[in-house]
């Protein structure tokens, strides 16, 4: 019973006993001396002496407590100003130690999600450092030794500035993606949504692919052939961006040889999962938490020899996203990998009739 009283009501009511049979021992000595005690009148004056210390210490006391925690909660800053009302602010210690004990907790897994953090901004600007430098000293050394005086030789002038070229090409390329993926992080691109037919538009992808694929003999194909329309909602050339993206990504680190299988599978009512399987190099366990990072390279040294801006992945999961749709990964290293991701079925998207959940 004693532990549902504040620890300020304990301390009220041993201080408000004290306070009364001090008064209580001066008032009977008095009276005695005086030859006029009256023990009925005595005990209710009392008892009125003790209800009345009773109130009054125990609302000093959690005023002065409260006072002196909300200066210290704004001393150090411990919780926000707006929070700080007397219903919040706790008087008993007890319940103190457990709300700021909470607090540093948090606060300690903030401060390291924010060096984490850190360590990743360290490691972005690392990355978009290299990806910018490595064109700009190649289209620098590519002009300088024209400057030099190679330009007045034609056949040396044409093949440097076509490598130039190159090297701009590359430039523009990253900016293009940093800038797209920028606007996809703060919102400010705008989606064109219509219906299209999603296995089409995995056709033309391999269309497009066909002779980055044929040079590592790569074959891209169907799980199955598809006889009718499969039509989806959202936007055409942004989802074309997606398959574009992820088939390169599985030539890329894909096997010679190899094969790159696109499924469209029904997934609930209104939705469908397109994935991308590919029996290449795989990923590590380790490494696919921070794949869709910008710049983030699971091979650092190889990967880079095969191009690209870095941005590929980051800038699939923001326009799935930005879709409001869900984008997953399975990989085993050495066995392959599986992106897949959701799209919503079009009213025009006719029934499925099989078990099967594949159209």
């Amino acid at each position: 019973m004693a532990n549902k009283f504040k620890r300020s009501y304990k301390f009220a009511i041993k201080t408000s006993i004290y306070i009364t049979v001090f008064i209580g021992f001066l008032l009977a000595a008095f009276l005695y001396y005086m030859d006029n005690l009256l023990w009925i009148p005595f005990l209710v004056f009392l008892f009125v002496i003790y209800i009345f210390s009773f109130f009054i210490i125990q609302q000093r006391v959690e005023y002065f407590i409260y006072r002196r925690i909300k200066k210290i909660y704004d001393n150090v800053s411990l919780l926000d100003s707006t929070t700080l009302r007397p219903s919040q602010v706790t008087t008993d210690m007890a319940t103190l130690t457990r709300e700021v004990e909470k607090f540093t907790e948090h606060k300690k897994l903030e401060i390291e999600a924010l060096k984490i953090r850190e360590g990743y901004r360290k490691e972005f600007m690392g990355n978009v450092s290299h990806e910018l430098k490595t064109p700009l000293f190649t289209v620098q050394g590519y002009i300088l030794t024209l400057l030099d005086g190679a330009m007045k030789d034609k056949s040396v002038r044409k093949k440097y500035l076509t490598r130039a070229s190159k090297g701009v090409e590359r430039l523009i390329y990253i900016v293009k993606d940093l800038d797209m993926i920028s606007k996809l992080e703060v919102g400010d691109l705008h989606l064109q949504m219509e219906d299209f037919n999603i296995v089409e538009l995995v056709q033309n992808t391999f269309d497009l692919l066909e002779m980055k694929a044929a040079k590592k003999n790569i074959t891209l194909t169907f799980d199955v052939e598809y006889q009718k329309a499969i039509y989806v909602y959202g936007d055409r050339e942004r989802i074309q961006q997606v398959l574009t993206n992820l088939v390169v990504n599985s030539i890329k680190y894909g096997k010679k040889d190899g094969t790159t299988e696109i499924t469209i599978e029904n997934l609930i009512k209104n939705k469908v999962i397109v994935r991308v399987t590919d029996n290449g190099e795989g990923i590590a366990k380790e490494n696919i938490p921070r794949l869709f990072e910008r710049f983030y390279r699971v091979d650092k040294s190889g990967s880079r020899k095969e191009g690209g801006s870095g941005l590929g992945l980051a800038i699939v999961k923001h326009i799935i996203e930005a879709h409001e749709e869900k984008i997953y990964i399975e990989s085993v290293f050495g066995v392959g990998s599986e992106f897949s991701f959701t799209l919503e079925k079009s009213e025009e998207l006719p029934e499925i009739s099989s078990e099967s959940d594949i159209f």
